[in-house]
């Protein structure tokens, strides 16, 4: 009968292999090749260099623990927006999605196309023009696979991925192996420990070298949006979080000992391109050639990424009715949420294409941490209902610890972001604080009686729902 079919569902089609994929694809992306020399602007010394990489790996890991255990207790699609709609308020979690949308997540994908393109026309020399034109068929392109399927870019994350950690090994094997003179005397590992004691680094300059390290480690979280489409994603994605979130702290701590071994670190404080230095320096101008290679592979594992993710919130929360309506559907024959795909996928262009992607970028980064705060402090009050979903029994190791230093790290990154940059961080603030009024009207439209049935027509289910956790 008309009417009466079912709304397509959601494929689950991503396994551990591929979840743990995603995880490492997204979070090992360009900056890990030039972050070293932000943090060490702020953290002048190798100890303090490396002190820093470490902080920022076990709080990310300490995140990942958290976002496991909500995982595992809503292995719903849509990720930190059903964490703080469940645990905390609607209205949270509709400004984490207005927020993801208009600057965040989209700015993200704008500036990481450009990041590829321009590692691109490194090699093809092209201007301004043609960075900005490249930069945006790759939004198109890789939106483009995602549409056609979840496991087609699941599979290109996995390829991708494999790929970069490849290419992130064989460098570390070439400083192991090919004998170089090692770093000067003012820096580096081998001369630690003749380097004179450097000035004391204050507090505000060494949690804002823990941001810039944690900017390197971002998006560990975003496995968790396509749990719809993950199979028995309370037991996938929190393995995938921690497996993930390890293996990339152990490349990170391994880049960063592999670029001082060879680079003096007053010339790692000065490098724009780090790790391609270090490789010029250990080989010569091909070195220099073959990481911006690796660059273009880890841009454009972390955009796969990072467009596979961000749909599927935006259609939760159209589903919640808490978004536009026509980004609930999921396409017949794909079963993917291919409307908001191509909105994600226009707005990120545009973003581009007129330059505004860096300022609403740098305005609202920080405010992911403000939520992730938010986001632990609802697993807080999941511990103390009388009713908690089934899979909450899965509970972050050393409780309450790792929720209570998670939550306090997370807000002195935002406080400290706060008083270094006071004007841009109100722009931040309001511009997610303008989702208010949006939310109210969307709230009231979805108790209207009317919007209550057609939501309960229309809402996609996903595949394997009543096997989720099995």
């Amino acid at each position: 009968m008309p009417g009466s079919a079912t709304p397509p569902a959601l494929n689950r089609s991503i396994g551990l292999l591929h979840a743990t994929a995603m995880v490492v694809g997204i979070i090992v992306g360009a900056s890990i090749f030039v972050q070293p020399t932000e943090i060490s602007r702020h953290v002048p010394s190798v100890a303090g260099l490396f002190l820093v990489w470490v902080l920022a790996g076990l709080l990310t890991f300490c995140g990942a623990l958290v976002c496991s255990e909500l995982a595992a207790a809503f292995p719903a699609t849509g990720g930190v927006y059903v964490f703080l709609r469940q645990t905390v308020s609607p209205a949270l979690g509709f400004l984490w999605g207005w927020a993801m949308f208009w600057s965040v997540h989209s700015g993200i994908i704008a500036a990481t196309s450009v990041i590829l393109a321009r590692y691109i026309a490194w090699f093809a020399g092209f201007g301004d023009l043609g960075i900005r034109i490249t930069a945006i068929a790759g939004v198109l392109c890789l939106s483009a696979v995602n549409y056609v399927g979840v496991r087609p870019g699941s599979v290109v994350q996995t390829a991708i991925t494999a790929a970069k950690i490849l290419g992130i090994l064989l460098m570390l094997l070439a400083v192991a192996v090919i004998p170089h003179s090692g770093p000067a005397a003012d820096g580096g590992l081998k001369a630690a420990a003749a380097t004179p004691a450097a000035a004391p680094v204050g507090f505000r300059e060494f949690v804002l070298a823990i941001s810039a390290a944690l900017f390197a480690f971002g998006g560990w979280h975003m496995v968790t949006y396509a749990a719809g489409e993950t199979r028995a994603p309370g037991k996938t994605i929190p393995r995938a979080l921690l497996i993930g979130t390890l293996t990339v702290a152990a490349c990170y701590l391994a880049m960063n000992a592999a670029c001082l071994s060879v680079l003096p670190l007053d010339r790692v404080m000065a490098s724009k391109h780090v790790a391609a230095d270090a490789a010029g320096a250990l080989v010569g101008p091909r070195g220099g050639a073959a990481v911006s290679a690796l660059v273009i592979i880890s841009s454009l594992g972390v955009l796969n990424g990072v467009i596979l993710a961000g749909p599927r919130v935006y259609l939760a929360m159209a589903c919640d009715g808490l978004g536009l309506r026509w980004m609930s559907a999921v396409h017949p024959r794909f079963h993917t949420p291919h409307h908001a795909i191509l909105a994600q996928a226009v707005w990120a262009s545009i973003l581009v294409a007129t330059g505004t992607y860096r300022a609403l970028f740098t305005r609202v980064i920080y405010t992911e941490w403000l939520f992730f705060a938010l986001m632990t402090v609802g697993l807080l009050r999941l511990r103390f209902r009388p009713s908690v979903p089934s899979t909450a029994s899965r509970r972050a190791s050393l409780y309450p610890l790792v929720p209570v230093v998670f939550i306090i790290s997370s807000l002195t990154v935002v406080a400290n972001q706060i008083v270094a940059d006071p004007l841009e961080s109100a722009k931040g603030l309001l511009l997610v604080a303008a989702g208010l009024p949006v939310y109210y009207l969307l709230a009231r439209r979805a108790t209207e009686p009317s919007a209550a049935a057609d939501e309960g027509a229309d809402r996609p289910a996903s595949k394997g729902t009543a096997d989720a956790n099995h």
